[in-house]
This record gives structure tokens, sequence and C-alpha cells, in this order.
């Protein structure tokens, strides 16, 4: 069972779960939780998901350097979406990194911080559909505790302001 939220009660500000990925359209998702952070006054939560696969023994210290580059690589999409965010004037995002399939690292997420309110994507606007994330939680988006926004990724800075 999911915990309670506690968003809007004294002493608790919600916050907003963006997931920066490789994606895209992701930047679309920063853009609208930014704004939205700054009309609501909310904060932001940005989430890199590492996809772990099984490692083998044998493997290990290839296994190491694949974890310390991906780290590398989390630590610079989440600077990049600080970056994006600053430039609209957004307050500095809190920065989450874990490891594991997508869905269960958000859920865990949200459940780690009960003042999560809300969670943000960006879909592709593309013929290959909204992508792996997008089809994946829509799939099992009645069992999330938080409503989710998902914002089209082909929409203009201008729309996104107008929007959120």
């Amino acid at each position: 069972m999911a915990a309670q939220r506690q968003s809007y009660q004294t002493g608790h500000a919600p916050k907003c779960l963006v997931v920066v990925d490789d994606s895209a359209e992701w930047d679309r998702a920063i853009r609208y939780a930014g704004r939205w952070a700054m009309r609501a006054g909310g904060r932001i939560v940005t989430l890199h998901i590492i996809e772990t696969e099984d490692q083998n023994q044998q493997w290990l210290g290839v296994a190491d350097l694949m974890r310390a580059e991906a780290q590398d690589e989390a630590n610079a999409a989440l600077d990049q979406a600080a970056a994006l965010l600053s430039a609209i004037g957004a307050a500095a995002p809190e920065r989450v990194i874990r490891e594991g399939e997508p869905t269960a690292q958000i859920l865990a997420t949200i459940e780690h911080d009960s003042d999560i309110a809300l969670l943000v994507l960006a879909a592709n606007s593309g013929v290959d559909g909204p992508g792996p994330l997008v089809t994946h939680v829509t799939k099992t988006i009645g069992a999330f505790p938080i409503p989710l926004v998902i914002v089209p990724g082909d929409l203009k800075d201008a729309d996104i302001d107008a929007l959120s």
C-alpha cells in the first residue's frame, strides 16, 4: 500500500517527479515541471534510472566499469536537466539516481518521498509510438499512487508555458 501523500500538509511542499532519460523529448517534461513548480510553489525531483542487466561474475570488473560510466552519464543528464530548469528560472531540483527496472524505480522513488504529488513524462510524437517508458507506465497507471501528466514531445516552449 502506498504511503499517504503529505505534499500539502504544514511543513511540506508538493514535488513533481520527472524522469530524465535518453529520449529525445525528455526536455519537454522538464520544462513543464519547471513551469508547474514556479506557478504552484512546488519543487522538482529529477530521476535518472540506470537499467541493469544480470551481471556474470566472471565479468565483474567490466560490470564495475560499466556501472561507473552509467553513473557519470546519469550525473551529466541530471546536470543538463538542472541547467534547463535554471534557464527558465526554476529552483534547482533534487537529484535521484536509481538502478533497476524503470517502472519499479519510479514507484520506489514515489514511495520514498511522500511529498511527490505528480509524475511528468514526455511522449514521443513520432510514428514509433510514445516511447517505451510512457508505454509501460500507462499500462500500469491505474496502480500509481499519484497523477501522471504526459507532455506531447512536439510541443513548443510557448505552448508548454501556456499550459503549465
